[in-house]
């Protein structure tokens, strides 16, 4: 579906249709019928109480190393150490996230070198490597792995990225696997709080290319832009067309749309005047808002 930029923002109407004789909704480039819905604390809970993993076992994946530093030897190995946060539970993380189609070697190397733990409470930190989205205060969350490694994957499709945009901070977390595909990460987050919280999340690690900005996202980074990529943490109604404006001819804008009934939409700039939007899965994400608290 291609439009002129006088039609945006896009309503969720003018990206969602209806599903033909296949099921598959008509005009979209790629539809799954795969759900990521939040997981609830308790139920994680459930699950390491019982000894028995959430999912059944699954086979080990082979993941490409980076020209980067690994985040984690910036740390204290104390940090890193445990049964529930270690290094092999993280790799079995990643190897279920590439079971449910990520395929990116350097977005899997990227989760691989990120240690989640750190970005949650330190009794929650047992539930870090489950794959779902977890509580981190003020009605916000950290989103699930695999959405994380979904996003990213469509947003970079196999190529470098060089400056990229998040919106939504939260924890932090995101903002560190972006680091490592990224030479740029720019974060805005409209929560003071959780943006002090990403700040002491991250500095730890000593990450070098993350800007953390505190501040209104729907209204982004005018001075910064243009973007090669930006990524959505929260679903709004439409995509902000300031945003758009943000992105660099040939970039691609990642974003959950709807209230209820969300959908992962891409949206790639073609020209100064034109995009183009696809559907590519059902998702589930807190709503975005406007302004700053």
């Amino acid at each position: 579906m291609t439009t002129k930029d006088k039609r945006f923002p896009l309503t969720l109407s003018s990206v969602v249709s209806q599903k033909d004789n296949n099921g598959e909704r008509a005009g979209s480039r790629t539809v799954a019928t795969r759900t990521a819905m939040p997981q609830t604390a308790m139920r994680n809970a459930a699950h390491h109480s019982s000894g028995r993993p959430p999912h059944q076992p699954v086979q080990q994946v082979e993941i490409k190393s980076l020209n980067q530093t690994n985040l984690s030897a910036a740390l204290s190995p104390s940090l890193l150490s445990g049964p529930l946060v270690s290094e092999g539970v993280r790799r079995a993380m990643v190897a279920r996230v590439a079971q449910q189609g990520v395929k990116d070697a350097t977005v899997l190397a990227a989760l691989q070198a990120v240690p989640r733990h750190l970005f949650l409470e330190s009794g929650m930190a047992s539930q870090a490597y489950v794959d779902a989205s977890l509580p981190i205060g003020y009605h916000q969350t950290i989103s699930q792995p695999y959405i994380v490694a979904r996003m990213v994957e469509i947003m970079r499709n196999g190529k470098e990225l060089g400056r990229v945009l998040e919106i939504g901070t939260g924890c932090g977390y995101q903002a560190a696997v972006l680091s490592v595909v990224a030479k740029e990460v720019y974060s805005i987050e409209r929560i003071k709080a959780l943006h002090e919280l990403a700040k002491n999340n991250l500095r730890p690690m000593r990450i070098a290319n993350i800007r953390l900005h505190y501040g209104d996202g729907m209204i982004g980074l005018p001075k910064e832009a243009p973007f090669d990529g930006v990524i959505l943490a929260a679903a709004g109604m439409e995509v902000p067309q300031a945003l758009l404006q943000q992105l660099r001819v040939g970039g691609r804008l990642v974003a959950p749309v709807g209230g209820r009934n969300q959908v992962l939409q891409l949206i790639e700039r073609v020209s100064n005047y034109e995009w183009k939007s696809s559907i590519m899965e059902q998702c589930h994400f807190v709503p975005l808002h406007s302004g700053v608290m």
